[in-house]
């Protein structure tokens, strides 16, 4: 019997393009939207009293984890300046040339 080599599928969910990032009274939610038009939503696996920069930089490392396990990319994420003092948005672009993202771009330098 001839064994087949198994093919890499594809995630059911696409590539990322953005993050919205919200503090809770529960905890920190994530929601994830890709280039293909879905949103992935989900917690972070953080304490809720976690400082919202260090919060970024967590939901920024799972995303860049995401795009490289599953799609084979480097991406980098850059936060937008806050809107309210709860909630953050970043954008997330591929890297340039397949370098790794710095972490000063993960982390978000932005409040």
């Amino acid at each position: 019997m001839v064994s087949r080599k198994k093919e890499k599928k594809r995630p059911d969910w696409g590539v990322p393009k953005g993050i919205v990032l919200l503090a809770t009274p529960e905890g920190w939610c994530t929601s994830v939207l890709t280039t293909e038009g879905g949103m992935i939503c989900g917690r972070l696996d953080v304490p809720i009293n976690t400082d919202p920069q260090d919060a970024r930089a967590v939901a920024a490392v799972m995303v860049t984890e995401l795009a490289r396990d599953f799609h084979d990319i480097d991406v980098d994420v850059s936060w937008d300046p806050p809107q309210e003092p709860w909630s953050w948005t970043a954008q997330v672009t591929l890297a340039v040339n397949g370098e790794q993202p710095s972490p000063d771009t993960q982390r978000g330098t932005a409040s």
